[in-house]
C-alpha cells in the first residue's frame, strides 16, 4: 500500500472511494480496467489518508444532508481496513453529522461498525450493499478468493436484518458458461428471502469485459478453467457486454421471484431508494 493526501473527495452524487485498488482477487472485476487510470499496480492500493478529515470538512459546510456513499469502485472493508480503520472513521464523521450513508462492500468486516451503522439509520438512513455472486462455496473460492465467502455474507445480512438495518443485493456478475445456472439464481435468491433485502440489482444476465479487466480475467480462466477463454474470443470478440445464453430464463426467474416476494427489482428503483435521504424529522414514530 502507499499513502496520499487528496484534495477532493465526494463526487457529484456524493460517493467517495477512500482506497483505490483492491486485494480481493475477484477474478472479473471492472475497477482493474484502464479507463480508471491507475497510477500503481491493482493490489498496491492507494490510501486516502485524510479522507476522514477532509469528509469532515465537506460535510460541515453541506448545506443539505444527503446519502454519503462508497465502495463503488473498491471495497472499503479489505483487510487494511482493520488496521487503518479509514472507513469506521469516516462513518464517524457521517454520524456526528447526522447524514445517510451507503456501502457497497463482499466483507465481513463491516460487522466490526454495526454499532456506528445503527447509530446512522436511527438519525438518518443506512444502508448496507451486498454483492453476492455464487451460491456454490467452491467455485465461490475461486471467483473471489481473498474475501468471505457467499455463505458468510448471507449471515451478514441476517445479522443486518436483526439490528433493523436495510440491505440491497448486487446479484453481478453472471459469468456466461461458469455461474450464469438456474440452480445459482435461486441459491442467491433464496438467501436473499430469507434475509429480507429491501432490493435486488441484477442486470441483464450478463457481464461487461473493457480492456484491463478482459485480459486479467482471461489469464484467470485460463487458469481456473482452461478454454474457456476461447470460447469467450469466439463467442463475444471484444464486446464490452457479455451475455449469457441463460440469461433469458434466469431474468425471468429473477424478475418472477422478486415479484413474489415483494423485493425490488427494477435497477432504477433501486438507485432511486439509495440516493434518497430520509430527513430525521419526516420520521414517523408510531406509539
Amino acid at each position: 500500500m502507499h499513502e496520499v493526501e487528496v484534495k477532493a473527495l465526494l463526487n457529484s452524487r456524493n460517493g467517495m472511494n477512500i482506497y483505490r485498488g483492491c486485494t480481493h482477487g475477484c477474478i472479473y472485476c471492472d475497477s482493474r480496467s484502464k479507463c480508471y487510470q491507475f497510477q500503481h499496480p491493482f493490489e498496491d492500493i492507494e490510501v486516502k489518508k485524510n479522507a476522514p478529515e477532509l469528509l469532515e470538512k465537506i460535510l460541515k459546510s453541506k448545506r443539505k444532508r444527503c446519502m454519503i456513499g462508497t465502495g463503488s469502485m473498491t471495497d472499503p472493508y479489505m483487510p487494511l481496513e482493520s488496521k487503518l480503520q479509514l472507513m469506521k472513521k469516516c462513518l464517524e464523521v457521517i454520524d456526528k453529522y447526522g447524514f445517510g450513508a451507503t456501502v457497497i462492500t463482499k466483507s465481513d468486516l463491516i460487522l466490526r461498525d454495526l454499532d456506528l451503522l445503527k447509530s446512522i439509520n436511527q438519525k438518518a438512513k443506512c444502508v448496507v450493499q451486498m454483492t453476492l455472486t455464487t451460491y456454490d462455496e467452491e467455485l465461490c473460492k475461486k471467483l473471489e478468493p481473498h474475501v468471505c465467502t457467499t455463505k458468510r455474507r448471507f449471515e451478514v445480512l441476517q445479522i443486518l436484518k436483526e439490528n433493523q438495518i436495510p440491505t440491497v443485493v448486487w446479484l453481478t456478475p453472471i459469468l456466461p458458461y461458469i455461474n450464469d445456472t438456474e440452480e445459482n439464481m435461486r441459491g442467491i435468491l433464496d438467501y436473499c428471502i430469507k434475509a429480507d433485502v429491501k432490493g435486488i440489482i441484477c442486470w441483464n444476465g450478463g457481464m461487461t469485459l473493457r480492456e484491463g479487466n478482459r485480459e486479467y480475467y482471461y489469464s484467470q480462466l485460463d487458469k481456473l478453467f482452461p478454454g474457456l477463454s476461447q470460447k469467450y474470443i469466439r463467442i463475444y470478440g471484444e464486446s464490452y457486454e457479455v451475455v449469457s445464453p441463460n440469461s433469458p430464463k434466469l431474468m425471468e426467474i429473477f424478475h418472477k421471484i422478486c415479484k413474489e416476494n415483494h423485493i425490488m427489482h427494477d435497477p432504477e428503483e433501486c438507485f432511486h431508494y439509495l440516493q434518497e435521504f430520509v430527513e430525521e424529522d419526516n420520521q414517523i414514530t408510531l406509539f
